[in-house]
């Protein structure tokens, strides 16, 4: 019998299929922006395909905030949620910003942007890589600082989706 506050024994807990729908919304992500940018390309842009970009990805952005409020309240915490969620949250944001970078829409992430944000994913990879080997030991806890840059990585990708003007302090500020 597990102790309270154990991770439960189970493993696809519906924290999991959440994350798991998710990473599955990415790819329909990408076809639904690809092919709004193939039809600016052709000079009669298809909106309704931005905004079913827009809508995959409200929804998969928001199911982030549905798993995590299932895990924490269901106690479904899972080592696989662990590894499943973070990979579903880069996947959607550095997915997105690539897509929208080079992608010939009216309005785009510069092309610098996605070399940033990887940049830094490396950057910090590379530490905790070199903090395990040097200490043995590394825990990867989120920062404030941290879930602000993603607020703004969300926020300059949502500005692009919407299509709205003047997207550079946004891009700026992420």
């Amino acid at each position: 019998m597990p102790r309270t506050g154990a991770a439960p024994s189970r493993v696809m807990t519906l924290a999991n299929q959440v994350t798991l729908v998710r990473i599955l919304l990415i790819p329909v992500f990408v076809v639904f922006a690809v092919y709004y940018a193939a039809s600016v390309a052709e000079g009669n842009p298809e909106e309704w395909l931005r905004w079913c970009a827009v809508g995959v990805f409200v929804v998969a952005a928001g199911s982030d905030a549905i798993d995590g409020w299932i895990a924490r309240r269901f106690n479904q915490r899972s080592a696989l949620g662990v590894v499943l969620d973070p990979i579903a949250d880069k996947g959607l944001l550095l997915t997105a910003i690539i897509t929208l970078s080079v992608c010939p829409w009216k309005v785009c992430l510069p092309l610098w942007f996605p070399v940033l944000v990887i940049a830094r994913d490396v950057v910090i990879l590379l530490g905790c890589a070199l903090l395990k080997f040097f200490t043995g030991d590394v825990e990867v806890r989120p920062s404030m600082l941290g879930k602000i840059a993603t607020a703004l990585q969300m926020a300059a990708v949502a500005w692009v989706l919407l299509q709205l003007p003047s997207e550079k302090w946004v891009v700026w500020a992420a």
